[in-house]
């Protein structure tokens, strides 16, 4: 039961992109970040820094419990506070005056533990930081960088004050309560900002690859359609004018309107000539333009492509078929795939010629190829060949196709 709750955890990462994996990974970050710096910062000082009385004791008590609230407040805040970062909702921002209550209230406990010498020094500078960053993680997402550094300056300036009230004699430690102050502040406006800057950056880079599919497919439909428009735009206009000057030819009874209407004839086969070799190159791909293709097309994604072709004397449709399975098995590692490198490789061999196509990014590949493997299948049952695909290792997906080679020689 646990292996099958695993293997289903693995999938789930695995259908993720690349973009949707990064995210995941900083929101993870980013969740366990406050309780890190809480059992860090302030559970542990404070196990061996409060006092044993009865007082710092329960005030070191109510502050642990605090923070607490505080981590689970920064959690819950961390993912609408990221969507508001990119945009993908119209809505404000979420409220934090729950999340500014606990601040005050996790700093009135701190200066009430300095004022009563009921902890150490160092002890109350660290729960500063820890009581602080949690604060400014979903907060530094939700305000402008400068907005964000004003106010956090006004907040420092606040507890270094009240840190001077509560310990006027203490000038070291108003000091490294400012410091700290400060340093938490930054901390979570660091990690905050960066981390979302990237996911911006990334998802915009998705967007832009989405598009740029879009786009190859728009280019080639048009120069499909600029090709028929050039096949059959000059000979419509003939069989056009050619059948009018027919009808007028028969109204007057001249013997001309037969020969018209053959050469109209003549002129309507010679166009469907025409378009059915429009269709037949538009289908027919070239394989070593599709082999180039694709280490170009790959590479220019950032996905390292080794491909190995040996020279061999195909028939055309065994050439058309094969490049529809390298470009099907490119789109797949482009769009879906998270791969850093692919492998494609043709061998001719005494019984078959075998393609193989194999790349590091399993998962979406697999699972997005499944209607446009059908459909290669199809173009392979022309020339008996046969296609498997799956996962052959930690990571890595190949596809393979067989031709038969008494077929090629045929």
């Amino acid at each position: 039961m646990l292996s099958r709750i695993r293997g289903l955890r693995e999938r789930h990462w695995r259908a993720r992109s690349k973009a949707e994996r990064v995210e995941l990974t900083t929101l993870g970050m980013w969740h366990m970040t406050p309780w890190l710096l809480s059992v860090s910062w302030l559970l542990m000082p404070l196990i061996g820094g409060v006092r044993h009385r009865p007082v710092p004791l329960v005030l070191g008590a109510s502050l642990v419990v605090v923070a607490v609230l505080q981590c689970a407040e920064a959690n819950r805040l961390t993912r609408p506070a990221l969507d508001r970062y990119l945009g993908r909702t119209g809505q404000p921002g979420p409220v934090l005056w729950g999340s500014w209550a606990l601040l005050g209230v996790a700093l009135a406990l701190i200066v009430a533990l300095a004022a009563l010498d009921g902890a150490e020094e160092v002890t109350a500078r660290l729960a500063l930081g820890a009581v602080l960053t949690p604060f400014g993680l979903p907060y530094a997402l939700l305000v402008p960088v400068r907005s964000y550094l004003r106010r956090v300056m006004v907040l420092a300036v606040v507890v270094v004050a009240a840190t001077a009230l509560a310990q006027p004699d203490g000038g070291g430690g108003i000091l490294g309560a400012g410091l700290v102050a400060a340093f938490g502040l930054l901390l979570a406006l660091g990690a905050g900002r960066s981390g979302a800057w990237t996911l911006s950056v990334l998802w915009e880079a998705e967007r832009g690859r989405e598009v740029e599919a879009r786009l190859a497919v728009a280019e080639e439909r048009l120069r499909f359609g600029r090709d028929l428009h050039d096949v059959l735009g000059r000979n419509l206009s003939v069989i056009s004018l050619k059948s009018e000057l027919a009808v007028q030819l028969a109204r007057r009874g001249r013997p001309e309107a037969v020969e018209q209407m053959i050469e109209v004839q003549r002129i309507a086969q010679e166009s469907q000539r025409e378009v059915r070799e429009v269709v037949r190159g538009y289908r027919e791909a070239d394989l070593t333009a599709e082999l180039a293709g694709a280490k170009g097309v790959l590479g220019a994604a950032g996905i390292v492509c080794e491909v190995t072709a040996e020279d061999a004397a195909l028939p055309v449709a065994v050439q058309s078929a094969l490049a529809w399975v390298v470009r099907e098995a490119a789109t797949n590692v482009l769009r879906h795939g998270d791969a850093g490198h692919c492998a494609v490789e043709l061998v001719t061999r005494k019984e078959h010629v075998v393609l193989t196509v194999e790349n590091d990014g399993a998962g979406e590949p697999a699972k997005a190829g499944g209607s446009g493997l059908v459909g290669l299948r199809e173009r392979l049952a022309a020339v008996e060949g046969t296609l498997t695909a799956g996962l052959v290792g930690e990571g890595r997906f190949r596809l393979e196709v067989r031709v038969p080679m008494p077929r090629v020689s045929a």
